[in-house]
């Protein structure tokens, strides 16, 4: 069984710091709105959202003034299938409780292979918003709560939208899937087009 550590453990300030001084309050009653599929969904931009009050004090504070889009993920998952990682940080809070699986960009082989025994699961309990750093290695939460789970995701605009521009085949190029997505998948996953780079087990929950 996998060690479910705590965003408040010391071990998690490799990853990312806890984040305080925002009032939610209003993006949680607009994520009620939002479908809570047995799968997962992603929705990187949703307008509602990024018109509230805390927006514009995350753009200034936790971006330092950057263009920001603010979406979410949803859904009921138990397992790594892929990592993930941006140039930048990215902001997820947690509506439910969850748990993020993470790892560490600096552990990525030359072949850019990642061996998942190097994983850790972080518990983030409801109401709680994190930075993971933009080396951080991170995909979709896993369920921690019966029912799924519900995130924002903040980043900085335009991430994970769709490419307008070919990508190379050779090195890092093979794995942007998205803009400011670069993605390493597991062979179990299944994902259409992705790098099938990580090796060992797909952890799951």
């Amino acid at each position: 069984m996998m060690n479910i550590q705590k965003v408040t453990d010391p071990s998690f300030g490799k990853y990312g710091k806890v984040l305080g001084g925002y009032s939610m309050t209003e993006l949680f009653a607009e994520m009620e709105h939002t479908p809570l599929p047995k799968d997962v969904i992603y929705v990187p931009s949703v307008e509602e959202m990024e018109a509230l009050s805390v927006a514009e004090d995350f753009r200034k504070r936790a971006f330092g003034g950057l263009p920001i889009q603010i979406g979410y993920c949803n859904g009921d998952n138990r397992k790594l299938n892929a990592v993930e990682y941006h140039r930048s940080s990215e902001i997820d809070i947690a509506v439910t409780d969850l748990v993020l699986l993470l790892g560490a960009q600096q552990d990525i082989k030359e072949d850019f292979s990642y061996d998942t025994s190097l994983v850790e699961a972080f518990f983030v309990p409801a109401g709680t918003a994190v930075e993971l750093y933009a080396t951080t290695l991170h995909y979709a939460p896993c369920t921690a709560a019966e029912g799924g789970f519900r995130c924002v995701v903040i980043l900085p605009a335009g991430t994970n939208t769709e490419l307008d521009f070919p990508v190379g085949e050779a090195g890092e190029d093979r794995l942007i899937t998205a803009k400011n997505k670069w993605l390493i998948a597991h062979e179990e996953a299944g994902i259409e087009g992705a790098f099938c780079g990580l090796k060992g087990v797909n952890v799951e929950i």
